[in-house]
């Protein structure tokens, strides 16, 4: 028996190898394979579930708005990483997946698939629909199972025949025109743009993530989404807020113990990520800070599908969970009763819709590229049109990735200018996991107001007290030392107040990029190889280029190869051109005006960059990943969240670098820059036989390999200031160690008060009020512990003045 074991083993791992080298064939770039890029001839192609199943890898993609049908494919992937469209494809917009072990079967999209592989298809003829998501059966969980849809259609499917009843009719009641701007009003619950879908303790829960009608296209922070339960005969309506992922501690196979295991939710609202859970017979909700604000908006857009996942080996579960562009520990174990346990991981800025465990590997299904922009319009891109066709790919990665991104610095709220009542504590907020922990606190009301913070779990302790005078803010600096799972705050008097969380990991990041970026030019050297590139249109499936006078294209197999085509080298050349003065670059800051016409300021990099930006050889915002913005701007790449979800208000930097990148663009999954060295080699890069274009290739998230942001500047550099007037927003969050030297030109003392904006609200707390002396300069670094988006700066006389911050 042992000789057997042995040899089945070595079979085993003879198998393994010989699929990893078949799978090396094939040419890679930081986990992500060109030829695994998934098309459609819709306006998005998401990812919309992945799945092992039956010893291959099942994906499904997704268009924007699609209930009866479309281009999308299912395709299933073997070890070797050969892919094979499935002739059973149908299409739609599908997210939904679930394995039914009792009759051995993978529900993914609108097909079901047995144990060797065979697929059956369910029409949308049968069950119209945005399939969202899958659940158990109340009754029948043996026989049936429910499909839930994003416009509330609720059917339940006999796992044999596949034979459907409908219980709920979907909002798309016959074909439309394809319906890419607008959100429908359905009558059965309130929000819109449904999401999640789980069942167990007697009822089955549904999440939407969205509102109908044309204010929530706009403002980010109106009521929004809901989340909703059936007990097999009514609605009940838990709660309206914006809610997403629905699902417990057994995953895609649903729960073990449907009456006795817990449900969770996870959702949002414009002041921070929220964790909801269903146990003992009543939810329980909680809230976490956001490090990301693109996935905000009140439509519901911007999220596509965030999960909690096990992807943990056989008999060790481990949960990942994605929520506002952040990856988080998940206790599996997680109820009202043991809340401890959520970590946060690492930033991210892939836009995932699912994931899973395959092969020892992380697979992440991504929503990289979409030919309708949707609502992301901004005059800083100019008029420049997204790919020509969308297209997305699965994206393979180490298992410890999750830890391995961006810091995971990240802001919320409890309150927002909101009245509270006296002694009645906030929703628990996220405590642990974070070495500097600080809060704002701004009274709002009339009367002084003492905050009362404790931590804990089941059981709380007074950790701050703390009394803020009527109209004023302060700050409170939490100790590293001090413990508790989560923390809550009440005060001793009903009154109008804000409380906003901000935490901060250390960036142990250097100045000095990744080898992997060895072959870009630097911002100083005169010569390079650019070019100007646009993912092609008409399934022609390559990217173009024009570089100089001649046109190229990169193929999936990577290579880079000269064409005579002079209808796309002119399009190429006129509808993708760098606007100029996308930005106003100053002598101590770049200026952006918003197209609200609100005004920023950003750091300035090396003083190089600023003439290559005022001649429009540097692409300055360009979208990546479908639905918000990688601003590139005087050195530090920024994620930029789309308009609809507080744009610039809501800026992150990413990482800081002295190269000088003519372009970039999204392509099969892979990020493509070009202004390459032309003597360089390196495995990064793709040139040309004709050695006349190049570029390189890697993904979004190696840009936080460059480096920790750093810049230079300030709102003021001998300005004329005017008494009692705010200088323009500076950014001063997420960068490092950072410094601050103020000084004036006038023959009086002047008082200056400094601002923080904590996340980017327009809701202002004092930091300092500052007193300066003629002839001399203050100067001051900022506490690790104080954490804001933005700072302002105010005198209380006209003079002449400069406020220079500094980040290392």
């Amino acid at each position: 028996m042992k000789r057997m074991k042995m040899i089945l083993l070595a079979g085993l791992q003879f198998a393994g190898l010989s699929a990893f080298a078949q799978a090396n064939k094939y040419p890679s770039y930081s986990g992500v394979y060109p030829h695994l890029a998934m098309y459609n001839n819709e306006g998005e192609c998401g990812t919309g579930a992945v799945v092992p199943w039956a010893g291959k890898l099942w994906v499904i993609t997704y268009g924007p708005h699609l209930p009866f049908g479309s281009s999308d494919k299912l395709y299933e992937i073997s070890p070797s990483l050969e892919q094979t469209v499935r002739p059973e494809s149908i299409g739609g917009t599908p997210a939904n997946r679930m394995i039914h072990k009792e009759s051995n079967q993978l529900f993914i999209g609108p097909y079901a698939i047995d144990g060797s592989g065979k697929v059956r298809v369910i029409p949308y003829t049968v069950m119209p629909g945005r399939h969202t998501g899958n659940a158990r059966h109340l009754t029948d969980p043996a026989g049936k199972i429910y499909y839930a849809t994003m416009e509330e259609g609720f059917y339940e499917v006999e796992v044999k025949t596949l034979q459907t009843t409908m219980l709920y009719k979907d909002g798309n009641e016959k074909p439309k025109e394809k319906d890419e701007g607008k959100n429908y009003r359905n009558e059965l619950l309130p929000g819109a743009h449904g999401k999640g879908v789980y069942s167990g303790q007697g009822v089955m829960v549904y999440s939407n993530n969205g509102e109908p009608g044309p204010q929530a296209l706009k403002q980010f922070d109106i009521e929004s989404g809901s989340l909703s339960e059936w007990d097999g005969k009514n609605w009940k309506v838990v709660r309206r807020n914006q809610f997403v992922e629905i699902t417990g501690p057994g995953g895609v196979d649903g729960n073990k113990n449907p009456a006795t295991d817990p449900i969770w939710a996870t959702g949002w609202d414009h002041k921070s990520v929220l964790l909801g859970v269903r146990d003992n017979g009543g939810w329980h909700f909680f809230r976490l800070p956001k490090a990301s604000h693109s996935y905000d908006g009140a439509h519901g857009w911007n999220t596509e599908w965030p999960r909690i996942r096990d992807i943990g080996a056989p008999g060790k579960p481990d949960y990942l969970m994605t929520m506002h562009g952040l990856f988080w520990r998940f206790p599996g174990d997680f109820s009202s009763t043991h809340t401890a346990g959520i970590r946060p991981r690492s930033a991210y800025l892939k836009v995932i819709g699912d994931y899973t465990r395959w092969n020892n590997q992380l697979v992440f299904g991504c929503d990289d590229s979409a030919q309708k922009e949707f609502l992301n319009k901004r005059k800083t891109k100019g008029n420049i049109e997204g790919p020509g066709q969308s297209n997305s790919n699965l994206w393979f990665t180490a298992l410890n990735l999750p830890d391995q991104l961006g810091p995971n610095t990240a802001e919320g709220a409890v309150w927002l200018n909101e009245d509270v009542k006296a002694g009645e504590p906030s929703e628990p907020f996220l405590f642990a996991g974070w070495p500097q922990r600080a809060a704002w606190v701004k009274n709002n009301s009339n009367a002084n107001t003492t905050f009362t913070f404790e931590s804990g779990e089941q059981k709380w302790s007074v950790i701050k007290t703390i009394s803020v005078p009527a109209g004023e803010a302060a700050q409170v600096v939490f100790p590293a030392t001090a413990t508790g799972e989560w923390i809550r705050v009440k005060t001793d008097v009903a009154s109008k107040v804000t409380v906003q969380f901000n935490y901060a990991q250390k960036d142990t990041r250097g100045n000095i990029p990744a080898t992997i970026f060895n072959g870009l030019s630097k911002v100083t050297e005169t010569t390079t190889d650019g070019g100007l590139i646009y993912g092609l249109g008409d399934n022609r499936r390559a990217l173009g280029m024009a570089a100089g006078d001649g046109y190229y294209e990169l193929n999936e197999k990577m290579e880079l190869q000269r064409k005579e085509d002079a209808s796309a080298l002119s399009f190429i050349k006129e509808k993708f051109a760098i606007p100029k003065q996308a930005v106003t670059v100053e002598a101590a800051s770049v200026l952006i005006v918003d197209d609200n016409g609100r005004r920023w300021r950003l750091p300035l990099g090396n003083k190089a960059f600023t003439g290559l930006t005022e001649q429009g050889a540097l692409r300055i915002c360009r979208e990546v990943a479908t639905e918000r913005d990688l601003l590139n701007c005087h050195g530090t790449f920024y994620e930029l969240p789309a308009e609809n979800a507080d744009g610039y208000a809501k800026i992150r930097p990413v990482a800081s670098h002295n190269f000088r990148i003519n372009d970039y663009a999204s392509y099969r999954g892979l990020l493509i820059l070009t202004g390459i060295n032309p003597a360089a080699k390196s495995p990064r890069i793709i040139r040309s036989a004709d050695g006349k274009a190049a570029v390189w290739a890697g993904v979004i998230d190696d840009l936080w390999k460059l480096g920790k942001p750093t810049g230079k500047g300030g709102p003021w550099s001998s300005s004329a200031v005017k008494a009692g007037e705010p200088s323009d927003p500076y950014l001063v969050a997420f960068y490092d160690q950072r410094s601050l030297q103020l000084s004036h030109e006038a023959n009086a003392s002047i008082v200056f008060t400094i601002e923080m904006d904590p996340v980017g609200n327009g809701v202002w707390m004092k930091y300092k009020t500052i007193t300066v002396k003629p002839g001399e300069t203050f100067r001051h670094s900022f506490p690790e512990g104080i954490q804001a988006r933005w700072i302002r700066f105010t005198a209380d006389k006209d003079c002449e003045a400069s406020a220079i911050l500094e980040y290392k």
